[in-house]
């Protein structure tokens, strides 16, 4: 699984396309290094965006919790799907993300490209400092989350 790691400020071209920054470009490999899925995030105002490879792996990881036949696993699927798009590097290694989705996470000129685990959040600059927790509140989060985790043999 890739890690793209760092923050990007980038700005928008007239058209909707922002510049993917070299380092996570370099990052991209695989069978289809210039194809990615973008939608809307589920918890936070931000987009997601997701190499090829890591979305049809996260599609997996869906199908296997889903019964398309039961009605409540059918209005999930139709509200996670809702919204997403394909997206491709051109030439220039920048991605045209559609205007519904800029306007859904109020996009305006500059966006915040935050690397992630698999995928790569895009903010709306002014949301993205919104966002950002206390460093209290963020230690302890990570006590509760992370006590017990760690294995010896993963050292």
């Amino acid at each position: 699984m890739i890690s793209f790691i760092g923050e990007h400020t980038c700005k928008l071209d007239a058209k909707g396309r922002v510049m993917l920054p070299s380092t996570f470009k370099k990052k991209m490999t695989g069978s289809d290094p210039e194809r990615f899925v973008i939608k809307k995030d589920i918890f936070v105002n931000c987009l997601v965006l997701y190499p090829m490879e890591e979305w049809e792996r996260q599609s997996k990881i869906i199908r296997k919790k889903i019964n398309p036949y039961n009605k409540e696993h059918n209005m999930f699927l139709r509200r996670f799907f809702m919204g997403m798009a394909e997206v491709t590097l051109d030439a220039s290694n920048r991605l045209l993300i559609p205007k519904r989705l800029l306007d859904e996470v109020e996009v305006k000129k500059e966006v915040i490209l935050a690397g992630q685990t698999g995928k790569i959040e895009i903010w709306a600059v002014e949301k993205y400092n919104e966002v950002q927790i206390g460093d209290q509140q963020f230690a302890s989060m990570a006590e509760s989350i992370m006590e017990g985790l760690i294995d010896e043999s993963d050292e």
